[in-house]
């Protein structure tokens, strides 16, 4: 019996019209991902955040997505109903976004917000719920979880409120899980600590991991697979340890425009890009 991908995505189209004819964001690209740590790396404006919005089918009218085939699980997640994908969604697959001052509720405390999440897919009591989501703040490393369950995102600092982000999307239990530049508005510091958190519930719970980020290098030291997106194309696939071995100049270029420490140079290159690039075909990330 053959294994079903955690996710399979063929010919993948997110567009948007505009007066001057149709945008596209992202074109024609193909990924899977399985119980691993797949890597999405590229410029602002490559693709890479409507990719993962695309996945759970969050983008905003009048956009819209086309593919041969969205799987999720073996299941068809382009054409279902709207209220099938609710369900999808924190229970199958969680999305962290960049900046939890935009994602979290100001209006709500922290605990209604991680319970709320945990019990739109799952019918456990409010107790019951308050004390998963404690044991979750516990997890992702909150000091006095019972006190920081009582405010409000405006009170807590930003790497608190990641990790805050990152318990009430993992509380359902999800097999996929999306992060999307999770840590590019904190500290260097606290970036590493998040990122620690993250790479520890996802190994413990065998979840595939989409991460999408700008950093390369970070990207390669965090996940398995790397795919390299540069105008809404897939340029090039690479295991993370053998990022040194990529071929194509997009790749080459944006490894030598940043700083090694361990190998410093005079001058850092400028990338030049080639106007064939956006033209070539996408490159296959099928597993």
């Amino acid at each position: 019996m053959t294994q079903t991908n955690l996710l399979d995505i063929e010919n993948l189209w997110v567009r948007f019209p505009t007066r001057n004819g149709i945008f596209d964001a992202v074109r024609g690209i193909s990924f899977s991902l399985d119980r691993e740590r797949l890597g999405i790396v590229g410029e602002s404006g490559s693709g890479k955040s409507m990719t993962g919005r695309a996945i759970l089918r969050l983008i905003r009218k009048p956009g819209f997505i086309t593919a041969d085939r969205m799987e999720m699980d073996g299941e068809d997640i382009l054409n279902v109903p709207e209220t099938r994908m609710r369900k999808l969604r924190g229970h199958k697959a969680s999305m962290i976004m960049q900046d939890p001052k935009f994602s979290l509720n100001p209006v709500m405390t922290v605990g209604q917000q991680i319970t709320e999440a945990l019990r739109t897919h799952e019918k456990v009591s409010k107790s019951v719920a308050r004390t998963r989501a404690l044991e979750m703040l516990d997890r992702v490393a909150i000091r006095e979880p019972e006190r920081v369950f009582d405010l409000y995102p405006h009170e807590v600092s930003g790497g608190m409120g990641q990790r805050i982000m990152i318990a009430m999307m993992l509380i359902p239990g999800p097999e996929i899980l999306i992060a999307d530049e999770p840590t590019s508005a904190l500290d260097v510091s606290v970036q590493l600590q998040v990122l620690e958190i993250m790479d520890e519930l996802v190994r413990e719970r065998g979840m595939g991991l989409i991460f999408i980020s700008h950093d390369l290098n970070l990207v390669s030291k965090f996940c398995d697979r790397i795919v390299i997106m540069y105008a809404g194309r897939i340029v090039e696939v690479c295991e993370a340890g053998r990022l040194n071995e990529a071929t194509h100049p997009y790749t080459r270029g944006l490894l030598n425009s940043v700083p090694d420490l361990e190998h410093p140079r005079d001058r850092l290159e400028v990338l030049q890009r080639d106007p064939a690039w956006r033209e070539a075909p996408s490159v296959s990330a099928l597993l």
